[in-house]
């Protein structure tokens, strides 16, 4: 999913779901910023004090993906959540739609609501739960799962998708065709390039087991937004069975159906766009006010707000001066949720079912 689920979509749905303006635009701007920071180790401030940092992402040129160590800490508790489903490690570690794995992960989060971070924490969770998916049989290790053949859509023909994403790679690095055919089965759904992250795409593929997979993302996108609200809504009145509570209304859910299905650029940053065109205009019964700006790194940012550090693609050659206004940031609160969310996935959760992934 890319920032106009992530961020547009999870805003609307947070105001749907009964949190307030400044609540919701924390949800969102979370939400998104897990795809965002890449950040990792320590922050070190001028009079000797420091904040240890895990990156939630990486960078898409980054040779730490195709590491399997990196693939699991990273891939597999925030962005492929393992289903904990079948027989073999291999199988367990596959991502699927609302896995017992997944219910789990919400209900810890929703216990741990009244934390200092409980409510970035949250988010965390709702990031990773709606990705389940989009993201659903792919794995965050190196698996034949993610090998993808014969791929097809007839909105993206796979010569265009190759050629755009060749282009977006040699931008940092210079690479042949047979290295990035090589690289991209160890990249998620890379083999699949951003044909799962189109909210109204059909395709089809061959994966790496030799079985056909056919995917129609829009009725998946909306159900994942339905039980965003359930899982927000649960929070909210600290009611750990969320899945028996309500979800989105059905006005709302056409509404949101036709709206991702009918806004068909390429470009997220135009589909959150046209969210925000339909959210002030009241096209989604329910809300009729403006989605907040997004700004990621740099001035304005979170980091930047905390900190003072205005570097965009790491923390410069600027030393900040610990205060108050750091410990109360959102910028340290989600840290400490990106932290805390890492050791309840994969040394709390996932062992239960099997996998080991740290």
């Amino acid at each position: 999913m890319n920032i106009d689920f992530h961020f547009g979509v999870i805003y609307l749905v947070g105001r749907l779901a009964g949190l307030d303006i400044t609540q919701a635009t924390i949800v969102a701007h979370a939400c998104q910023y897990v795809d965002d920071s890449t950040v990792a180790g320590p922050l070190n401030f001028q009079e000797g004090q420091s904040f240890d940092r895990f990156a939630s992402a990486h960078k898409l040129v980054d040779y730490r993906n195709y590491a399997a160590n990196s693939d699991k800490r990273v891939w597999a508790p925030f962005h492929f959540l393992p289903s904990g489903e079948g027989n073999t490690f291999e199988e367990k570690c596959v991502c699927r739609p609302n896995s017992r794995v997944a219910q789990d992960m919400v209900r810890l989060a929703i216990a741990q609501r009244d934390a200092k971070n409980g409510l970035h924490r949250m988010v965390i969770t709702l990031h990773v739960y709606v990705d389940t998916w989009a993201h659903q049989g792919f794995t965050g290790t190196l698996s034949p799962y993610n090998s993808v053949r014969d791929l097809s859509s007839e909105d993206h023909p796979r010569e265009s998708l190759l050629t755009r994403l060749r282009d977006c790679m040699q931008a940092a690095i210079t690479v042949t065709e047979s290295d990035l055919m090589d690289l991209l089965p160890r990249l998620g759904h890379g083999a699949a390039l951003h044909l799962p992250d189109l909210p109204w795409a059909a395709w089809r593929y061959i994966n790496g087991h030799n079985r056909l997979v056919e995917r129609i993302n829009l009725p998946d996108y909306v159900t994942a937004a339905d039980m965003a609200h359930k899982a927000i809504a649960g929070f909210l009145s600290g009611c750990a069975d969320y899945l028996d509570g309500p979800g989105l209304s059905q006005e709302a859910r056409g509404a949101l159906s036709e709206l991702l299905g009918a806004c068909r650029d390429d470009d997220p940053d135009q589909r959150l766009q046209a969210l925000r065109v339909a959210a002030s205009n009241g096209i989604i019964p329910g809300v009729r006010e403006p989605i907040p700006d997004y700004i990621p790194k740099g001035r304005g940012s979170w980091k930047h707000m905390a900190t003072g550090i205005v570097s965009k693609d790491d923390d410069g050659d600027q030393t900040p001066v610990w205060s108050q206004v750091f410990e109360e940031s959102d910028y340290r609160k989600f840290h400490d949720a990106v932290r805390a969310h890492r050791v309840a996935v994969t040394e709390m959760i996932l062992p239960a079912y099997g996998v080991r992934l740290a």
